[in-house]
């Protein structure tokens, strides 16, 4: 169970660094409540980022690093 929270953080962490930088809105110039869109994509992926984290922080904080103690 727990190689298989490794691979779906892993996987989770590598979808958020593909998509920090929105490299397919560098072209647009629409303007949205003042902003530029691309800008909006990056408030809205530190929003994600960080309720990411924190759900990560809380369920499995050292998940890949801290030994797991089994009783015998």
């Amino acid at each position: 169970m727990s190689s298989l929270r490794v691979v779906g953080w892993t996987v989770v962490a590598l979808v958020l660094v593909a998509l920090a930088v929105p490299w397919f809105l560098w072209s647009e110039t629409a303007i949205v409540a003042g902003l530029p869109v691309w800008l909006w994509w990056h408030i809205g992926w530190m929003a994600l980022a960080s309720v990411v984290f924190a759900v990560f922080a809380r369920t499995d904080w050292g998940l890949g690093i801290e030994e797991v103690s089994r009783r015998g």
